[in-house]
């Protein structure tokens, strides 16, 4: 009966030491992975990210917001190691992804990769957002040429005293802002680059957002 007794008290000891070493194994291995993901974290600068396949790789979110509203989120899954490579993703076509990749070195700098990417995706944001509120706030422009990318704007506008219908191009040639770098007048076929008024408007343009800029404009009495 002791014996009996003595056996399953060793048989229990040798569970317990057997659960023991799992348990010091799977701590262990969840060490290196944590390690793994400080290291990841690390490496592309605090932006929001989520293990995928068994830390193999990240799933980046990149949001995007302009004025203190938020818009769009994108997304990157990249394969951490070996090195650093894109393998899904939802940026617009028209960012010039594989050009940014290119020109910056996502093994020793994935940081200043993100930066640039959401650089680009602000300002497209940024851009599109101010396309929306123009229409939305100022029913009187006409808008007459833009873009997927939003770096091109053109739209028709009156001047109250003669009546008078001005085309306006603004280029936002910088994808990486969202103001113009160029603002174009034309009227009835001759440039007003020459007029000091429009030529304040120009300066307005080109440092406010467009909507706020038309909204000044109207309020100076430039525009119906």
């Amino acid at each position: 009966m002791d014996k009996r007794r003595e056996d399953e008290e060793e048989g229990e000891e040798g569970m317990d030491e057997d659960s023991e070493d799992s348990e010091l194994l799977r701590l262990m291995a969840r060490h290196t992975q944590l390690n793994d993901l400080l290291y990841a974290h690390h490496i592309i600068g605090g932006y929001d990210a989520i293990e995928t396949r068994q830390g193999q790789g990240l799933c980046l979110s990149l949001p995007t917001a302009y004025d203190g509203v938020f818009l769009e989120t994108y997304n990157l899954e990249i394969d951490v190691k070996p090195t650093p490579r894109i393998v899904r993703h939802n940026i617009p076509p028209f960012i010039p992804l594989s050009d940014l990749v290119e020109q910056s070195d996502m093994q020793t700098d994935l940081r200043t990769f993100l930066d640039t990417l959401s650089q680009h995706l602000n300002a497209f944001s940024g851009r599109k957002q101010q396309l929306k509120l123009l229409k939305e706030l100022h029913k009187s422009v006409e808008v007459m040429e833009s873009n997927a990318l939003c770096s091109i704007l053109v739209m028709m506008v009156t001047v109250p005293k003669e009546k008078t219908d001005v085309l306006c191009t603004l280029d936002y040639s910088d994808h990486t802002r969202c103001l113009p770098t160029r603002v174009h007048f034309e009227c009835n076929g001759k440039l007003l680059a020459d007029s000091p008024d429009w030529d304040k408007i120009r300066s307005l343009l080109l440092e406010t957002p467009v909507h706020k800029a038309l909204s000044d404009m109207r309020t100076m009495g430039n525009i119906v």
